[in-house]
């Protein structure tokens, strides 16, 4: 398995991050994929294959943790990139949340 659960919504609160410019805050750090929660049922297949999928974009995916759980609330096409590299670890942005 390749993440820890597959979600479909977004169950923590809602967070001061909202803009590209504060993501870019948040310093990156190493996150393992089996620990991550996603909060999208579905993928683009068009924005996994696309070479520059992060063009417009952080080139880190956005993780949130809240009561001991990360969530990966963007960045999914990212993280199953990173899985199909046989890599079990990918930089991201950990914003933790307080309950």
């Amino acid at each position: 398995m390749i993440f820890k659960a597959v979600g479909d919504s977004r169950p923590y609160p809602e967070h001061s991050c909202v803009s590209p410019r504060d993501w870019a805050k948040v310093p990156p750090r190493q996150v393992r994929l089996d620990e991550l929660v996603t909060t999208k049922r579905t993928l683009d297949l068009e924005a996994l294959l696309a070479e520059d999928s992060t063009f417009f974009g952080d080139l880190f995916p956005h993780v949130v943790q809240w009561r001991g759980t990360k969530y990966l609330e963007d960045g999914l096409h990212r993280a199953v990139r990173t899985a199909l590299h046989q890599r079990s670890v990918m930089h991201a942005r950990v914003l933790v949340l307080d309950d």
